[in-house]
């Protein structure tokens, strides 16, 4: 085994294994990817290991010979000879191990796992042999390790986010970079919006979230069975200990969606005079004074209850467009926020409605934001100018679809006078003959915001909420919206208005 020794000589301490982790992709599920092959042993120098086995042949086959001489030195001999050949067992064994690890040296490595494999190997060369893949020095003797491609001394194969050495166990890589797992996972891997926590890999061992469309909001899946509350404005789901506005009728509101709430009746009635306004500058102006309520949840489903026509979008409705007499519960006083983040002190009353035309009021949802009200608003006014001028009863898609345009077309102007711009809402007109329509539009808009120039996140607001419209997937709300949307845009909104007084549908 004296060759053994010779061959393996020198430092030779034991090197952590690695393991290659795949690059995260952009989808909600991720996979690891595919695996790294490395040449490892097979590039040790067969030659120096033929070499070595047959110098300690040599050796063990001289001591066994006899050399004539004295009889001191022949007697001193044949007891070596002796010594030695009680050892025969001893040398065949050490034949057989070197044999068999030259057998296992020139013969690829083999892996349980095609993820794992052993980026830190030790081999003994020449000086010259390899070029390292980090400092592009020639790697000397002692060890290299053969991974990615390339040759590194171990003190160059570096983490790419840290920068010092991988020496642990296992590695990850991402884009051909190696990172250590802590440092892969900081950066790459997802954290949770709601929990703030690393979101936990599925049973397939994936790593699967929910994303919110809009908001770009990840999240756990399990947020959405454990009762996690979400806003019933902007939808997003607030971090963990975020307080909320909890409403009377169970709806809960977040404190930026609060900011610009509208809370009472009374003071939703400079937004209702401005989208009258709006109206006049399309010139679609409503002559009826029509009454406008903002209603709690219960007496809204009430109402609704009571109307035999209309369409409602389900599972919830936040405004109606009422044409039969009936009583309703208004809400009269702002409510103030007590213990806990709930609303107290709600003065309501009783509101008799009296049918002195088509429509006998509007009811909207109280709590939401300005911007959100103000789209309902225009959605429910588009009802009543349909039924004040006579319109035949329309399909849910086309009465629905051009309410859903006009409330699109409000945000827009919106969003364009409180960014301050001065740039041309893209749906507001479609082609010449309603340019005069939309500049009037437009002129009223730069001038519509009472509350001045808004906060980036209401703007934001605004965004959502056209997106919302245009994202519906509902047959009378969603393609209604779509079919109406591309006509106003190609025959301009009087032309498609007179188009669907004829016909009852949408220009083509």
């Amino acid at each position: 085994m004296g060759w053994l020794s010779k061959f393996f000589g020198g430092s030779n301490p034991r090197v952590p294994e690695g393991k290659y982790h795949g690059r995260y992709g952009e989808e909600t599920l991720w996979d690891y990817g595919p695996s790294v092959s490395m040449d490892g042993w097979q590039d040790y120098d067969n030659e120096e290991i033929d070499r070595a086995i047959a110098l300690s042949l040599a050796e063990e086959d001289q001591k066994g010979k006899k050399v004539i001489g004295n009889d001191s030195q022949v007697e001193e001999d044949e007891q070596v000879a002796k010594a030695f050949s009680g050892n025969d067992s001893v040398v065949e064994e050490d034949e057989q191990l070197a044999k068999a690890l030259q057998e296992s040296l020139r013969s690829p490595p083999r892996y349980d796992r095609e993820d794992i494999f052993e980026p830190y190997i030790p081999f003994f060369f020449s000086s010259g042999f390899r070029t390292c893949a980090g400092c592009n020095a020639e790697i000397g003797h002692g060890r290299y390790l053969s991974c990615m491609g390339g040759f590194w001394h171990p003190e160059c194969f570096r983490c790419y986010e840290c920068n010092e050495a991988i020496t642990d166990y296992e590695f990850s890589m991402y884009q051909n970079r190696p990172y250590h797992k802590s440092c892969h996972k900081k950066r790459f891997h997802p954290k949770c919006d709601v929990c703030k926590n690393y979101i936990p890999s599925n049973a397939v061992g994936m790593i699967e979230y929910r994303a919110h469309p809009f908001w770009m909001q990840k999240y756990c899946p399990s947020h959405e069975s454990d009762k996690t509350p979400r806003c019933c404005s902007c939808e997003r789901m607030e971090p963990r200990d975020t307080p909320y506005l909890l409403l009377d009728d169970g709806r809960r509101l977040c404190l930026e969606c609060l900011d610009s709430s509208i809370m009472d009746t009374n003071e939703c009635q400079p937004l209702y005079l401005e989208i009258r306004e709006f109206y006049e500058g399309l010139n679609m102006k409503i002559q009826q004074q029509i009454p406008l309520l903002l209603v709690e949840r219960q007496a809204l489903n009430e109402a609704m209850e009571g109307e035999k026509n209309g369409h409602h979008h389900l599972p919830e409705t936040r405004g109606l467009c009422l044409s039969e007499e009936q009583t309703v519960s208004t809400i009269l006083r702002r409510p103030r926020i007590g213990a806990g983040n709930r609303i107290i002190d709600m003065v309501t009353e009783p509101y008799r409605l009296i049918r002195r035309c088509e429509v006998t009021a509007i009811l909207i949802l109280f709590g939401l934001p300005r911007l959100l009200t103000g789209s309902i608003l225009a959605h429910e006014m588009m009802h009543a100018w349909l039924r004040l001028h006579g319109y035949p009863n329309l399909s849910p898609e086309v009465e629905e679809g051009i309410c859903q345009v006009l409330a699109h077309m409000w945000l827009d102007s919106e969003i364009v006078a409180g960014s301050g711009s001065r740039a041309e809402s893209s749906s507001s007109s479609g082609s010449s003959s309603s340019s005069s329509s939309s500049s009037e539009s437009m002129t009223y808009s730069s001038g519509s915001s009472k509350k001045g120039k808004r906060s980036q996140f209401e703007n934001k607001l605004g965004e959502f909420f056209k997106h919302q419209i245009e994202s519906d997937t509902s047959s009378a709300y969603g393609d209604g919206f779509r079919m109406g949307i591309e006509a106003v845009n190609k025959y301009g909104l009087k032309r498609t208005l007179d188009h669907i007084s004829l016909t009852g549908s949408f220009p083509y």
